[in-house]
């Protein structure tokens, strides 16, 4: 990598972290417009992939976005809640149905897609909700620690794994990727929940309207465990996947860093299993 493509990628970098922090925390609204449009993003980004062209099956993962956040939110009417989730449904179904207009592509494979992007990108985006408003109050700190937790991972498994790495992980989807690196990469995201673990109420009480997670030692350090187990078979998943397509990046909407899903990877294979482990802790 030449300096002018480091500087470009370590710039877009701390420009993407600092809004994806900003907005998680500055209020239950800004962090579901922000999540809303990454996975409508992100869902376009893998149809572009699959198809070679844009649907408009993004924005039907917004609506199921919406759909969960409404109903932890409690920002919206039951009315309303009922009228997203049909709306979520009979758009599905128009995608299904209109394929019996559409002679260019096959069938089948449309509809394999069209499930693919809500199963695999719509559906564990949606499920951040479940973790943002954990116990039904606005608790952003969590998102922030599955955050911090796979930033920590990755950036200390690229360096263990450079300085040490001798045993490949998984050689057959990611050479690069090292037994060494996992290992390090580890650590420090457990490093990283024992910090989460004595900043969590202090940052709450900075973050004035916004709940603590109030968790333990042992389920912050449990919890890191699991971001970077499902973590690491999310960006394992993806490298198959543009194996399979014969392609570097899923994208290019961030320079120097690729596109939607190569950012959040590790985050939608993560999310759904971190939102059942705090949810058996109620």
């Amino acid at each position: 990598m030449d300096f002018k493509n480091l500087v470009t990628r370590t710039v877009a970098g701390v420009v993407l972290v600092a809004v994806i922090i900003a907005t998680t925390v500055w209020s239950p609204y800004s962090f579901g417009l922000l999540f809303m449009l990454i996975s409508l993003l992100a869902t376009q980004e893998l149809l572009k992939l699959l198809t070679k062209r844009t649907t408009f099956l993004g924005g039907v993962s917004a609506l199921l976005f919406l759909a969960i956040y409404a109903e932890h939110a409690s920002m919206f009417s039951e009315r309303m809640i009922v009228i997203v989730w049909v709306v979520y449904g009979m758009s599905l179904l128009t995608a299904m149905i209109g394929q019996l207009w559409n002679t260019k592509t096959d069938p089948l494979e449309a509809w394999m897609h069209t499930a693919y992007s809500q199963i695999y990108v719509a559906l564990p985006f949606a499920l951040i909700n479940m973790i943002a408003f954990f116990r039904g109050q606005f608790t952003p700190v969590l998102v922030l620690s599955m955050l911090v937790f796979i930033w920590a991972n990755d950036s200390f498994a690229y360096l263990t794994g450079s300085l040490f790495g001798r045993h490949r992980l998984f050689e057959r989807v990611s050479p690069k990727k090292s037994w060494e690196g996992f290992i390090g990469g580890n650590l420090f995201a457990l490093v990283a929940a024992y910090v989460m673990s004595i900043v969590d109420q202090p940052l709450s009480n900075l973050l004035v309207g916004h709940n603590g997670a109030s968790l333990e030692l042992w389920q912050w350090l449990v919890f890191a465990q699991i971001v970077v187990v499902f973590g690491t078979f999310g960006d394992l998943v993806e490298s198959l996947l543009k194996r399979r397509l014969g392609v570097k990046d899923s994208g290019v909407a961030i320079p120097g860093h690729g596109g939607w899903l190569d950012r959040f990877d590790s985050f939608i294979f993560a999310a759904p299993v971190v939102a059942c482990y705090l949810y058996l802790l109620l």
